[in-house]
C-alpha cells in the first residue's frame, strides 16, 4: 500500500480543511468552478473523475470473467450483497435515520439529500481500493480481480435502474437523462478505455507497471474534488459541523454491518479465507468515486447529496482496515487459507 492509501484518510481530511478553507477565502473561484457545467455534468470534476477511475479500470481482465463457473460461491456471495442486499440496506438506513431518529436535527429538504447520497454510495460497489484490501488479508488476486471485473460490468447495466428505483421509492426526483449520462461517462467509457489500453500494453507486467504510473493521479483526483465539495459547502459545515457526525453513523451502521452478512455467507458456505476474506470487503466498500461523480451530477457540486458521498470516503478508510483486521485475525476459522 503506498502513502497515500495507506493514509487516505488523512489526505481528505486535509483536503476538506483546504475546501473550506478556499471556499472561504477565494468563493468567486469556487463558484466559477461549478458553473462550468454541460447537460448538469460539471466539466471540472468529469476530469477529475476520470483521473480516479480510469487507472482501475485498466486492471479489469475481461478474460477472466471466462474461469467464474470454477468457483462460483465467492462470486455468488458478492453479487448478492453488492446488488440484491446492500442497495436497499443502505436507503433504509438512510430513511430510518434521517426521516426517523435525526429527523427533529435536520430540515426535510437536508434529509432527502442525504438519503439520495446514501443511495449513491450504496449501489456503487468497490472496484479499486479492493485490491489493496485483498492484499492486506492475503486474498486470491485472480479471483479478486475476477470478482471486479465481474462486478463492473455488472455496474453498467444495473446501476441506473437501481438508482432510479431507490430514488424514487424515497420520493426523490430522478432526472433520468443526467443519470444516464453519468453511467456512461463514468462507467462505461473508462470501462472502454480501460480494456483498450490493457490490449495495447500486452503484457500483465507492463499493466501493472502502467497503473503505476498512472495510480497517483486518482488520487490527485480524488483529493481536488473532496477541496472543490467542501469549498462549496465550507459556510454550511462551519455552521452545522454536527451533519458530518449524522451522516457517517448510517455508514457506519451499513459498513459492518454488510461484512458482517458478506463474511458469515462465507463462512457458512466454507469458502477458503483467501476468497472470503476479498469478497466480504467488496461488498462493504464502495466505489466511492462514481458515487461522488453522480451525486454532483444529479444534484449539484454544492448540494448534500455530494457532501455524504464525500463523508463516505472519509469514513471508509478507517472501517476498512478495522475490517481488514478482523479478517486476519479470524482467518484460521475458515477452510484453505
Amino acid at each position: 500500500m503506498s502513502i497515500f492509501e495507506r493514509y487516505l484518510t488523512l489526505w481528505v481530511a486535509l483536503a476538506m480543511v483546504a475546501g473550506i478553507l478556499i471556499g472561504n477565502a477565494a468563493p468567486a473561484l469556487v463558484q466559477m468552478i461549478a458553473a462550468a457545467e454541460v447537460a448538469r455534468v460539471n466539466l471540472v470534476v468529469a476530469v477529475l473523475i476520470w483521473a480516479m477511475v480510469y487507472p482501475m479500470m485498466v486492471g479489469v481482465d475481461p478474460a477472466a470473467l471466462k474461469t467464474a463457473v470454477k468457483q462460483p460461491k465467492g462470486l455468488g456471495i458478492t453479487l448478492v450483497v453488492n446488488w440484491l442486499i446492500k442497495p436497499f440496506s443502505m436507503a433504509a438506513l438512510g430513511v430510518l435515520f434521517f426521516e426517523g431518529l435525526f429527523a427533529d436535527l435536520l430540515s426535510p429538504e437536508d434529509a432527502q439529500q442525504y438519503i439520495a447520497g446514501l443511495i449513491l454510495l450504496g449501489a456503487a460497489p468497490c472496484t479499486a481500493m479492493v485490491f489493496v484490501w485483498s492484499q492486506l488479508t492475503r486474498g486470491d488476486e485472480n479471483y479478486t480481480l475476477l470478482q471486479v471485473s465481474v462486478n463492473d460490468v455488472v455496474m453498467v447495466f444495473v446501476f441506473a435502474p437501481l438508482v432510479a428505483f431507490l430514488l424514487g421509492v424515497t420520493d426523490i426526483e430522478v432526472p433520468w437523462e443526467t443519470l444516464v449520462l453519468s453511467v456512461l461517462l463514468f462507467v462505461l467509457l473508462p470501462l472502454l478505455a480501460g480494456i483498450w489500453t490493457r490490449r495495447r500494453l500486452g503484457s500483465a507486467a507492463q499493466v501493472k507497471a502502467f497503473q503505476a504510473r498512472v495510480k497517483p493521479w486518482s488520487v490527485v483526483g480524488l483529493i481536488a474534488t473532496v477541496a472543490i465539495l467542501f469549498g462549496l459547502q465550507g459556510q454550511v459545515i462551519l455552521d452545522r459541523p454536527q451533519v458530518i457526525a449524522l451522516i457517517a453513523v448510517p455508514i457506519l451502521v451499513q459498513s459492518y454491518g454488510i461484512f458482517a452478512v458478506a463474511y458469515g455467507a462465507a463462512f457458512a458456505l466454507k469458502v477458503p479465507h483467501r476468497i472470503a476474506a476479498p469478497c466480504a470487503l467488496i461488498g462493504t466498500s464502495n466505489f466511492f468515486e462514481l458515487a461522488v461523480a453522480v451525486a454532483i451530477s444529479l444534484f449539484g457540486l454544492n448540494s448534500g447529496a455530494a457532501l455524504a458521498t464525500v463523508v463516505g470516503v472519509l469514513v471508509e478508510v478507517p472501517v476498512m482496515l478495522s475490517l481488514v483486521g478482523f479478517a486476519n485475525r479470524t482467518r484460521s476459522g475458515f477452510p484453505g487459507r
